[in-house]
């Protein structure tokens, strides 16, 4: 049900730029083909690792007719008042449909366990929870893309300074990316 698939660490810009055309094509027609399902790609990840720029990549590439990109970033007090996968759930797209989640149903116990607020057990528990959902979503036929994007803390300093640095990009870098910067062990 689930395949981890990695790329090699580094290409050169001009292979880059020669895949870039195919696999684009190649998503287009594989979102083509999966009409009959719906299609969730959840961005999830590191602080600077290049999650916005992949969403804007993939709203670029794809469809804007079968495609809704959502920010899972904060939830609203009526998401508090809620179930935690309410959120998640009312944002799935119908058969037909893509997805974006900016954010994962992964962050909440993630911080919460690295943070201490709770236990083991608690962590296990709310995993356990995450993956009887993903694994309804994919009984029902949902195509699930689960894309995680991470940098060694050096890469990770070195990303947030230079976005800092540059004026059109500082906005991007808040206190809570560095506060997750120093978090990191």
């Amino acid at each position: 049900m689930f395949e981890v698939a990695e790329i090699p660490r580094k290409i050169s810009k001009q292979q880059y730029r020669e895949e870039v055309p195919k696999l684009r094509e190649k998503l287009l027609f594989a979102v083509k083909d999966e009409r009959k399902r719906a299609v969730v790609i959840v961005v999830s990840g590191l602080d600077g690792a290049g999650k916005g720029e992949t969403v804007n990549l993939i709203n670029e590439w794809l469809d804007p007719r079968y495609l809704r990109t959502r920010s899972m970033r904060t939830p609203t007090d009526e998401e508090l008042a809620r179930p935690r996968m309410y959120r998640f759930w009312r944002a799935l797209p119908p058969k037909g449909r893509s997805a974006v989640f900016f954010g994962s149903w992964y962050s909440k116990p993630m911080a919460d366990r690295i943070a201490g607020r709770i236990t083991d057990t608690e962590y296990d528990q709310a995993l356990q929870r995450i993956r009887r959902f993903e694994k309804m979503l994919v009984d029902e036929g949902v195509v699930l893309l689960k894309l995680w994007f991470h940098l060694s803390k050096k890469q990770q300093k070195k990303r947030l300074k230079e976005l800092e640095k540059d004026k059109k990009t500082r906005w991007r870098v808040s206190k809570k990316d560095w506060q997750g910067y120093e978090s990191r062990d």
